[in-house]
């Protein structure tokens, strides 16, 4: 809903600038950087979906995402600021290996992993689990992966895309698949990052990766619960959620 339906189902007598002193300012949008400044220099990229709806007769769009796809041009000048995450980056230690899980956009922050990798020719165990609805419009990136699997900077991709089969498949699904090989590079020291939708998508993902813990470990609910909090303790499981 908008401003409008709320005019509409809620009429009343004001002046305009009554309306104005009531609306609060937009919230800012949050957006991961997609890319590596040693690979891009001065640039900084990011990844957007833009959202488009109809509701009650009239079409709507993502305030932010419309903004940026329809309404300013090539070197138009546009407010930003930097929110930091310290810890979401990549370990101190190259040859540590790393899991990368994105949904969508939350793939964002590691398409800026594998760009500092290759442009500092940093080649270490890199797995990489990604969903989005269907392969043919929505595989984000793909010739990128691809080019990077074949060069030696990304060991493995696993992929889900929940549209392209009657049972939908998401990338909780795919990890659960691999969950035994996930245990083992779990046990050598690899480290986790985790990036997409707050409500669902990372919830999922958590609930599998506890239900891996207690299948591959042996261990219960509880033991699996204090498992998980040490990797993000020990900054061995990192977020970015949104």
């Amino acid at each position: 809903h908008d401003i409008l339906d709320l005019l509409q189902e809620f009429p009343f007598q004001f002046s305009a600038q009554d309306l104005v002193e009531v609306l609060r300012n937009f919230p800012p949008r949050l957006y991961s950087i997609s890319s590596s400044q040693d690979a891009v220099g001065e640039e900084v990229h990011i990844t957007v979906a833009t959202v488009r709806y109809t509701h009650k007769g009239r079409s709507r769009g993502g305030a932010c995402s419309t903004y940026l796809a329809d309404r300013i041009d090539v070197d138009s000048e546009i407010s930003i600021f930097i929110e930091k995450n310290p810890a979401f980056k990549l370990p101190e230690k190259l040859e540590t290996s790393v899991i990368l899980i994105g949904a969508g956009t939350g793939v964002a922050p590691f398409r800026s992993f594998l760009q500092h990798r290759e442009a500092n020719n940093l080649k270490g165990k890199t797995w990489l689990f990604f969903g989005e609805r269907r392969f043919h419009s929505d595989f984000l990136y793909q010739l990128e992966w691809q080019k990077l699997l074949k060069d030696g900077f990304l060991e493995k991709i696993d992929v889900a895309f929940s549209r392209d089969q009657e049972q939908k498949m998401y990338v909780q699904h795919r990890l659960f698949e691999k969950q035994q090989e996930v245990f083992q590079w779990l046990n050598k020291g690899a480290h986790i990052y985790l990036c997409g939708d707050m409500k669902q998508m990372a919830r999922d993902v958590q609930e599998t990766l506890l239900r891996i813990f207690e299948a591959q470990g042996g261990m219960t609910n509880e033991k699996a619960l204090e498992y998980m909090k040490t990797l993000k303790k020990e900054k061995r499981f990192q977020l970015d959620v949104y």
